[in-house]
């Protein structure tokens, strides 16, 4: 090979370009843990608690259902396989306080729940009180079970389930008697000889259960009561 030739061949190995390797994609983010699960769980989904009465959801120009129509419709065009379900927080009126505050208690958040239960009125309160257990179907008065019959734990359960709203004895009847039953036909008589009954076996806290003369019976909250249940069902849902 001639001189020539090696040069030319050196030349061409001078300008040989070098070949560059592209950087390896970066690794994708993780997804960002929700703070409030802890390990070992999964969250299935969320409650949003949503603090605005009638008259206030009037004067903005809509309604409660229309919120709830809305919000389930969001819910379905971003997440399409979500499921829902809404509920009515009830509660007496005038009871005060802010709106969310008294949503999350009516619907027994606990740690509303807690927070309320833990306030100073409560430290300095005699132990005692009365404890509806819907749960296990009893009634607790000063830390003993009472002997309530099965229909006077029913008639107690319907006022509480629908705290602050007065019932009128003939929803009573219809809701707590069975037509096909064995007793006899119940009437207006009936529902205050069973309210009189449960009155005397809450002793000093027969009170709770309060008569609306000419109307009805209602259960308002009351200072000494607390509520157990496992669930919280609302008697009102969309």
């Amino acid at each position: 090979m001639s001189l020539a030739h090696i040069d030319s061949a050196r030349s061409v190995q001078s300008y040989r370009p070098e070949l560059t390797l592209a950087p390896a994609p970066a690794p994708a983010p993780a997804a960002p843990r929700i703070r409030a699960v802890p390990d070992g769980t999964q969250a299935r989904g969320f409650v949003l608690y949503v603090g605005i009465d009638e008259a206030k959801a009037a004067a903005a120009g809509t309604s409660l259902h229309r919120i709830v129509e809305e919000l389930k419709k969001l819910t379905q065009a971003i997440a399409p396989s979500a499921e829902t379900h809404a509920a009515v927080a009830l509660a007496p009126d005038g009871v005060g306080g802010r709106d969310v505050d008294v949503v999350r208690l009516a619907l027994q958040d606990p740690a509303a729940l807690a927070k309320h239960r833990n306030t100073p009125e409560d430290a300095d309160r005699a132990p005692g009180g009365v404890v509806v257990d819907i749960s296990r179907k009893r009634v607790i008065l000063d830390n003993e079970t009472a002997a309530l019959t099965y229909k006077e734990f029913e008639l107690l359960q319907y006022l509480v389930l629908r705290e602050g709203r007065t019932i009128e004895r003939a929803e009573l009847i219809s809701k707590l008697w069975d037509a096909d039953s064995e007793e006899d036909a119940p009437n207006e008589r009936t529902i205050d000889v069973h309210v009189r009954r449960l009155r005397a076996k809450l002793g000093r806290y027969e009170d709770i259960v309060r008569t609306v003369r000419g109307v009805g019976y209602r259960f308002d909250r009351h200072a000494d009561v607390s509520i157990r249940q496992a669930s919280t069902p609302s008697p009102d849902r969309f």
